[in-house]
């Protein structure tokens, strides 16, 4: 396994495995890896010649508030977990290396980052959409893969991806979660004991309304109150944001008969927790 720095150095072995005729399948992560970025790895081996995971904590989708310089960092961990999965290369970048000096180049995708978690985190998606799309351009894969969690950051990808016409499948893989339904995230490890036993509700909580949809409730309203009144049952939590969106649009819905979006974030104590379950239109 290679481990490679320098943003020449990648975009030139990028060439040279493209030349050779391999396909490259491309995992971008943040580090502190779980077994939520290990299923994304296990999926681009089976779909690829050739993977590459990517290492770098963002700095431009932190806002000042946020948790930028608490943000687990591991790598030796890391790099056993890829070498254990024969990752071929780990890029592992400085933020120099990403952000030259007088940077001031930005990829916005509009609407859909406004929404949502946009609304919330407002400078957000403006950072991860820059740097997917430098990624993108240095490592110069042919699939990229996400995964289903982080279903509104999966739908910007795509849209930028078709808007500036990258020649890259953008694969969405399934949430991993904990034996209790917790969605597996880097995150994971702030929630304190009482939090960490709390924090399932949020899965629970969705669980409930996709058996009321599934069972005829097709008000968003309806779903909605049951999703609150569950999440409220959790002493120390505290509802950010909770909607039930078009999948494509992220619009809210006036029926979920054609199917549907549920999003929350949720506030553990410090720690904020984000989820999602699409509702289907059959059992």
């Amino acid at each position: 396994m290679r481990i490679i720095k320098s943003v020449s150095e990648m975009q030139s072995y990028a060439d040279s495995l493209r030349m050779a005729g391999n396909t490259i399948g491309f995992v971008p992560t943040m580090g502190a890896l779980h077994e939520g970025h290990l299923s994304l790895i296990r999926k681009s081996i089976e779909k690829t010649d050739k993977t590459i995971l990517s290492i770098f904590v963002n700095p431009t989708q932190f806002s000042p508030s946020e948790d930028f310089g608490k943000y687990p960092r591991d790598f030796e961990r890391d790099e056993k977990l890829a070498e254990d999965l024969n990752v071929d290369v780990i890029f592992y970048p400085s933020k120099e290396a990403i952000y030259h000096d007088g940077h001031s180049t930005y990829t916005i995708v509009e609407g859909l980052s406004a929404q949502l978690e946009g609304e919330s985190r407002p400078s957000h998606f403006k950072g991860v959409s820059t740097v997917v799309n430098k990624l993108f351009n240095i490592v110069k894969p042919h699939i990229a893969f996400f995964g289903q969690k982080d279903a509104q950051q999966a739908l910007i990808i795509k849209k930028m991806t078709a808007d500036l016409n990258l020649d890259i499948d953008i694969f969405v893989c399934p949430t991993i979660r904990e034996d209790d339904g917790l969605a597996m995230s880097s995150r994971n490890i702030y929630l304190s004991p009482d939090s960490r036993k709390q924090a399932p509700l949020i899965h629970q909580a969705l669980k409930e309304a996709e058996s009321l949809h599934l069972n005829g409730e097709k008000n968003p309203e309806m779903l909605i109150r049951k999703i609150t009144d569950t999440l409220n049952s959790a002493p120390i939590a505290r509802i950010d944001y909770l909607s039930i969106v078009n999948s494509e649009t992220l619009l809210p819905v006036e029926s979920t008969n054609e199917g549907a979006l549920v999003v929350v974030a949720v506030f553990f104590e410090k720690t904020r927790l984000i989820d999602n379950i699409l509702l289907t239109t059959s059992k």
